[in-house]
């Protein structure tokens, strides 16, 4: 089992950057496919980037597409969202998850329900 715990969130004005860091503890998280995901209020979670367990293959939602990077250090345990030119729209809670992956090591994974495990979440706020 594997425990998540995400940081970096906060303000920031709308254009700036953030990076947000998901570091794992128990197990490492090159055993997974990992991927963040975002709830605003009144709104569903939705999808904003996968990565794969092998981290060769990647996936962004339309609305960050060009703006947001998914990375991975193994040494670390950690995996990264660096966001760029943020909007207001972006402003949400922001939660990464990680997927138990046994053989399928470039499969990506959208929804969350197909997400074992859950950090707490770290809340993003993009002033206008």
């Amino acid at each position: 089992q594997v425990q998540l715990v995400e940081s970096g969130g906060g303000l920031v004005q709308a254009g700036g950057s953030l990076r947000l860091s998901c570091t794992a503890s128990g197990r490492t998280l090159s055993s997974y496919a990992m991927g963040w995901f975002r709830q605003a209020p009144g709104k569903e979670r939705e999808i904003v980037a996968t990565m794969s367990k092998s981290g060769g293959s990647t996936y962004y939602a339309d609305s960050v597409k060009g703006r947001f990077t998914i990375s991975r250090d193994n040494a670390r345990n950690t995996v990264y969202l660096q966001m760029n030119s943020l909007k207001p729209e972006d402003t949400a809670v922001y939660y990464c998850a990680a997927k138990t992956i046994t053989y399928r090591y470039n499969t990506l994974y959208y929804n969350a329900n197909e997400y074992d495990y859950w950090g707490q979440g770290t809340q993003v706020t993009v002033s206008s």
